[in-house]
């Protein structure tokens, strides 16, 4: 076990920590740690460190103590809410202790009448959906494992999901944040604002900032009523044909809440058909659900293309299926990407690789190269023909090993400078989750 990187002994690092929570069981040694949580942890951070412990505080006030005790005696510290985005993006260095909000989970304040909702960092998605669904009502975002995701962990990683082609990404949804800085000052923006920090647009630069600029404590989103009705259309066949559909999509007057292309391997594991395919989902009035849906189906027709739509009980398995099989890593070795790219160009990216669903609006996705081999294709070949297109491609998972070789962001734009002295003023020594950002930020 290493020692604290100020040379404190391990068992007096516990003992401070401890004396803030006031619980002996929420400061848990490392050699106490479940197994699989250990496991969960260590893919977000570089081989050959293990941090001391992991902390639980259980209100905004505990968590700004630890990381004044953090800042006071330099210990790196890795964020997190309940571990299942810790595997994305590049992995931290030299951390000694992980502070997880996952107890910090309270509703605040639920304004059914003004459609907005205030809660902890720590509270999981579903928890939240539940309790919304009580007054018809939800956040409007698809995030990667809801049912253990935490809402703090949706928006540091950004985390918004296919419902983004009607509404929009995390930082179009939120309206406030509050956070505790490195220091453990607590600061707010936005909804509820008491105090905002350096002139930035705090909501937008905390937003897939991965736990590198503070770490968030409370929340405000807007809402959106549920609806009445709503239908699956799904179209599989050519590539061309399957473009054209989906160009047709973009341009019409209908409004899917939800529109992706998927590659061959993802419609036939899903058991859809053959070729690629154009999924659409229509959420409205009855009358409008059933009228969007069999125009979708009549221009698949018209295009060659199979169709078939989804209601009910057999709409909602599809569309789990759909983001359990786009997620799992069945193999350690899979590599898990983010994509960016035109969206006219989503059908070239997506024949080329085996895995694979891009948003048709958006042109942002979701790719999954199972062989190790293809490493080199990620640095090179893959990662080149999404610039070509004006895209990007990130690693979001995959081996340490990997992670240790490839740069995970592949960023080529021209703002590493400013990134660098935004969390430079945020966080001057660097004890928040260190390496993880954008050119090992």
């Amino acid at each position: 076990m290493k020692a604290m990187s100020n040379d404190k002994p391990q068992g007096a690092c516990a003992s401070a920590l401890t004396s803030i929570v006031g619980e002996e069981n929420a400061v848990c040694l490392w050699e106490n740690v479940e197994l699989n949580q250990q496991k969960r942890i260590q893919k977000a951070i570089a081989s050959g460190n293990l941090p001391n412990c992991i902390v639980y505080p259980r209100t905004q006030e505990q968590l700004a103590a630890v990381l004044a005790t953090a800042d006071k005696n330099n210990w790196r510290v890795l964020p997190c809410g309940s571990g299942s985005k810790l595997s994305w993006g590049g992995l931290a260095k030299g951390i000694d202790i992980v502070v997880s909000t996952e107890r910090i989970n309270q509703l605040i304040e639920h304004a059914v009448g003004d459609l907005t909702v205030t809660v902890e960092a720590g509270m999981k998605f579903s928890n939240l959906q539940a309790l919304l669904a009580n007054s018809r009502q939800f956040l409007a975002l698809d995030p990667t494992a809801p049912k253990s995701a935490t809402i703090g962990g949706i928006v540091a990683t950004g985390d918004t999901g296919s419902l983004r082609q009607r509404y929009g990404s995390v930082r179009d949804q939120l309206l406030g944040i509050t956070f505790v800085r490195a220091d453990g000052q607590i600061a707010k923006a936005g909804g509820r604002v008491v105090k905002n920090v350096a002139g930035y647009d705090l909501m937008k630069l905390f937003t897939g900032s991965y736990g590198t600029l503070g770490v968030i404590s409370q929340v405000t989103f807007r809402l959106y009523p549920l609806q009445e009705a709503s239908a699956t259309v799904v179209l599989t066949g050519e590539a061309e044909a399957v473009s054209q559909a989906a160009d047709t999509l973009r341009g019409s007057g209908l409004t899917p809440v939800q529109a992706d292309l998927l590659s061959t391997k993802l419609v036939s594991g899903l058991g859809l058909g053959k070729g690629l395919g154009l999924i659409a989902r229509f959420q409205s009035i009855s009358e409008s659900v059933k009228e969007q849906s069999n125009r979708v189906l009549e221009l698949g027709q018209k295009l060659g293309l199979d169709g078939a739509i989804y209601i009910d009980g057999d709409e909602a398995n599809l569309w789990e299926r759909l983001q359990q099989r786009i997620h799992s890593r069945v193999e350690e070795s899979v590599i898990t990407c983010k994509i960016g790219v035109l969206p006219t160009a989503a059908v070239e990216i997506l024949s080329e690789v085996e895995l694979g669903l891009i948003h048709i609006s958006s042109g942002l996705g979701l790719l999954q190269l199972e062989d190790k081999d293809r490493v080199l294709q990620v640095r090179d070949e893959l990662r080149l023909r999404t610039q070509t297109h004006s895209g990007f491609l990130t690693i979001l998972e995959a081996p340490a090993a990997v992670k240790e070789q490839v740069d995970v962001w592949g960023y080529t734009g021209n703002g590493l400078t400013l990134m660098r002295r935004i969390k430079e003023q945020f966080d001057s020594k660097n004890i928040l989750s260190p390496g993880r950002f954008v050119g090992g930020i």
